[in-house]
């Protein structure tokens, strides 16, 4: 609970915050994804409020290296989740460092918004069951965080994010600036971001393949390890 809690806190105020950026200020990328790419060169000042979210961005993938390591709950995903943080922590300093900030914005913001709904709702299948008793509004606040949580990651990470953040960095990029470097190294930086996101999907659509046929009456995180196939329990700080 106390690591859900943190990341949903985390996610909440960073997606809130990249929203803000893209709908309560004058930067267009969102609406019209090519902008993302107009008058760049080499070197140019980065804004400050865009500095800032990466700047929060980078420190909390940074942390996450560590955290997924020795900090939070082993699940059958942690490889793939940590190969995830390394893979944003580089396009993070890269892209800030050659000056693609603009699309990272992009990024941030339709990638955060599964996270708050899915820690939001791991929060809500904790306290269902907290000091030994059912609690039927955590219950149903689980199910439909859940659903958000489905709708969510197909719509921003699996149509969006290729309909905008693809599209820019693939094609029209190119046409803004026909030599633009590095332009195989970030978009295939993007092509393995967008493969994790499919290979996650996977766990969504097994446990909506569960709830359906009744596999499953209750929802619960199919990553984390069941009592009976745990592997064996991880070394402990002092070792």
């Amino acid at each position: 609970m106390p690591e859900s809690a943190w990341k949903f806190l985390f996610y909440l105020g960073s997606w809130s915050y990249s929203a803000y950026l893209l709908f309560g200020t004058n930067y267009p990328f969102f609406h019209d994804p090519p902008s993302v790419f107009y008058d760049w060169t080499p070197g140019m000042a980065v804004p400050r409020d865009i500095a800032a979210a990466y700047l929060l961005q980078g420190s909390f993938y940074s942390h996450s290296i560590y955290a997924t390591l020795y900090m939070d709950t082993w699940r059958k995903d942690s490889v793939v989740m940590l190969i995830h943080h390394v893979v944003t922590l580089v396009l993070i300093v890269s892209s800030y460092a050659f000056r693609y900030h603009n699309v990272g914005i992009l990024v941030f913001f339709l990638h955060d918004i599964s996270d708050v709904l899915l820690e939001f709702t791991k929060l809500n299948i904790y306290f269902r069951s907290c000091s030994g008793s059912h609690h039927r509004l955590h219950a149903l606040v689980a199910d439909l965080g859940c659903l958000s949580f489905c709708f969510s990651w197909f719509w921003f990470r699996l149509y969006w994010f290729p309909l905008k953040v693809l599209y820019a960095t693939c094609h029209c990029s190119l046409l803004s600036v026909p030599d633009i470097p590095f332009y195989f190294f970030f978009n295939a930086l993007l092509l393995l971001l967008t493969l994790m996101n499919l290979y996650w999907f996977l766990y969504i659509v097994a446990l909506a393949v569960k709830v359906l046929t009744g596999q499953m009456r209750e929802l619960k995180d199919l990553r984390e390890y069941d009592t009976a196939e745990a592997q064996s329990p991880k070394p402990s700080k002092a070792e």
